[in-house]
């Protein structure tokens, strides 16, 4: 008796197990606090408007959170921080001068549309704050595709190298971010700064950031740009849009992306192919956004083709595993 006790306390579902105090509210404040010099440069650069609109956005994605969930009567999530990342995120990818109101309805996108309908954290198949972006640029892409400074209309950098002129920003001023964009995504300094941050606390790993950096920056340099040489095109491709940001703070989000690791890399390779094809050939001077969309759609495909054999299991053994699933499915 005292066996079958015994037996049934210690009995688990799936193995191994491994105890840890790192939870989800954990990472999600580490991510908070990697986004500080980021928000801290972006009040600098653009005044307190920025700051009304992190602290406004993050209050409103919580709101919407907890407000779905209490109508239909779930648990309530909004304790595991997730929901204010979210409205964070979404902030960072948006111009300075977006009006408060216009980020809230981001927010509803975001959080209401994106993750909760399809089950809550976790169960996303889309990066919420990027889809919130996407909504709102096809919706009032005259506020979100122009940056105001001070009242003044500036061209962003991209927007320069896109149209082939000649560039007005050093690439001094591109990484330290003396330059008109996202409030986010200006200072490439800052966003290192964060990464560095979360890769020591093994909140994200460098595969998928080192892959979509390291590809644009290729592909740049390999193709290049009349007008520029081939280096300071590279370079001004990684350092002047969203390609750092995104790449490391919304690329790695775990509910959208692979979990294998070869996987990982062939999605940042994705990620930076078609940020470039829609750079070159699109009609958008960004594209990293919606690549990171697109690619998206793809992870359950690319974790199942990048699915790595069990321990244990030899080659020809898990070779005739898959060819019986896939006679199964046909």
């Amino acid at each position: 008796m005292n066996e079958k006790k015994e037996r049934m306390i210690f009995d688990v579902t799936y193995q191994p197990q491994v105890r840890t105090v790192r939870d989800t509210q954990r990472i999600m404040l580490d991510v908070i606090i990697a986004t500080i010099p980021i928000v801290g440069f972006g009040v600098y650069r653009f005044g307190w408007h920025v700051l009304l609109l992190v602290l406004s956005s993050m209050a409103a994605a919580v709101f919407f959170e907890w407000a779905y969930r209490r109508l239909l009567k779930k648990s309530i999530s909004i304790d595991d921080l997730s929901a204010a990342v979210t409205g964070l995120l979404l902030v960072m990818v948006l111009p300075p001068q977006t009006p408060v109101w216009m980020a809230v309805i981001g927010d509803f996108f975001a959080i209401v549309i994106v993750k909760q309908l399809y089950g809550g954290i976790g169960k996303n198949f889309l990066n919420p704050a990027l889809a919130g972006r996407a909504f709102l640029t096809a919706s009032y892409s005259g506020v979100l595709t122009i940056v105001v400074i001070d009242g003044v209309t500036a061209a962003t950098p991209l927007g320069f190298l896109k149209a082939g002129n000649p560039m007005p920003f050093t690439l001094a001023q591109s990484f330290f971010g003396a330059i008109p964009g996202s409030i986010g995504e200006i200072s490439s300094f800052a966003i290192l700064a964060g990464a560095a941050y979360l890769i020591a606390r093994k909140v994200i790993r460098w595969r998928i950031p080192a892959a979509v950096i390291g590809t644009v920056f290729f592909v740049s340099l390999i193709f290049g740009h009349s007008g520029y040489g081939h280096l300071d095109w590279a370079l001004q491709n990684v350092c002047a849009g969203g390609v750092m940001f995104t790449g490391i703070f919304m690329a790695t989000d775990y509910s959208t992306s692979p979990v294998t690791i070869n996987g990982q890399i062939l999605y940042g390779i994705g990620i930076g192919l078609l940020t470039m094809l829609i750079r070159y050939f699109g009609g958008y001077a960004e594209g990293c956004s919606y690549a990171i969309l697109i690619m998206n759609l793809c992870t359950w495909a690319i974790d199942k083709a990048c699915h790595r054999r069990q321990f244990g299991v030899s080659r020809a053994e898990f070779a005739a595993q898959k060819k019986a699933k896939k006679e199964a499915v046909s």
